[in-house]
């Protein structure tokens, strides 16, 4: 299960990782098409379809999942295939925020330096929950904000700057919502987290998306430029489609990586693995593409930390409380168990005394 997680997480702080680079790269060297910037992470969806040949186990075990809620086993018999009709509309749903978000993603990389647009990503672990968390990753992207004028953007307006920085506050909300939503629909509807449940998610909401975002491509005539964009592009021709390609594999990699971290524990944790390589990106930024790291986005970047911190310990301490009252009803158990053996043991001494 370790081993598990932690090729699951390599996967999704790589892809994720190599992706923003990429993407990034993409824009700094001519490309400008920013309906191609959202379809390329989402046609790579094919290559999920390589792990419907995984063999799985029917009854996968999993020792931490014994705190995941369990239906009776008699609710269970009762609702293990969904409607096609509910399952239609949980892809669609899923679908169009997913699209969304990557959208708003390109936006954001479009207008922000990488370090800058990856640190105020950190704001999807917003939770009403975690107070330190929400103060801190709040002030970690309000300094962002408020030092537009000191960033090195290549000619971009304070306008397009703003534009940017709330399309990617955007894209973080979406991406939460979506995480969260994906986590009620499998507990709600299709009421399992096996395999073949979760890449079926990925498959369809996918698909769904990549048609809306073609729709938006073809429909704003954007297309028409690639081949000039790529004519254009300052590294070659070969460069253009191995940038796309690489943003494409890197995030079905990334996507891969969350897939497997939602089956083997949950979406939530997912979503914080994908916020624990806040500090990458903007190291990698700053060594390729010779961003500044001045101090206001390395204060800002602590201070994400800080509340990515708060946010893991949270969840330790309610972790360990909930293993706490379990050993607790454990020993409860056990102690019944066994005053329930001495009353019997007590019977069937008197029924003896009894019979003499």
């Amino acid at each position: 299960w370790w081993i598990r997680v932690a090729l699951c997480s390599f996967f999704v702080l790589s892809g994720q990782s190599v992706g923003t680079l990429l993407g990034r790269l993409y824009y700094n060297k001519g490309g400008n098409n920013k309906w191609l910037v959202t379809l390329v992470p989402l046609v790579g969806f094919p290559i999920l379809l390589l792990l419907y040949l995984i063999p799985t186990p029917r009854n996968p075990s999993n020792p931490h999942m014994e705190t995941r809620p369990h239906p009776h086993p008699q609710a269970q018999s009762h609702s293990q295939s969904p409607s096609l009709k509910r399952l239609a509309l949980v892809y669609l749903s899923l679908g169009i925020i997913l699209a969304l978000h990557c959208y708003l993603c390109s936006l954001g990389l479009l207008y922000l330096p990488v370090s800058t647009y990856f640190l105020v990503r950190s704001s999807q672990l917003f939770t009403p929950y975690i107070t330190n968390s929400l103060v801190l990753l709040t002030i970690s992207s309000t300094l962002l904000a408020c030092q537009s004028n000191l960033e090195d953007t290549k000619g971009v307006s304070k306008a397009k700057y703003a534009l940017g920085f709330v399309c990617t506050i955007g894209a973080s909300v979406a991406y939460g919502l979506l995480l969260s939503l994906t986590q009620f629909f499998f507990r709600r509807v299709i009421k399992k987290e096996i395999f073949r449940a979760v890449l079926d998610m990925l498959v369809c909401q996918s698909l769904v998306a990549s048609v809306i975002i073609m729709v938006g491509l073809f429909g704003s005539g954007e297309w028409k430029h690639l081949g000039r964009e790529m004519n254009g592009y300052e590294l070659g021709k070969v460069s253009y489609v191995m940038n796309l390609v690489g943003i494409a594999v890197a995030w079905q990699v990334f996507r891969i990586g969350m897939m497997g971290l939602i089956l083997d524990v949950s979406s939530l944790f997912s979503n914080s693995i994908s916020a624990v390589g806040l500090p990458i990106v903007p190291i990698f930024a700053a060594v390729f593409f010779g961003e500044r790291m001045d101090g206001v986005k390395v204060m800002a970047m602590i201070l994400a930390i800080w509340g990515f911190a708060s946010y893991v310990y949270q969840h330790y301490l309610d972790d360990a409380k909930l293993k706490s009252q379990r050993n607790s009803v454990e020993r409860v158990i056990s102690c019944g168990n066994h005053l329930e053996d001495e009353n019997k043991e007590r019977n069937k001494k008197t029924e003896n005394v009894a019979n003499i």
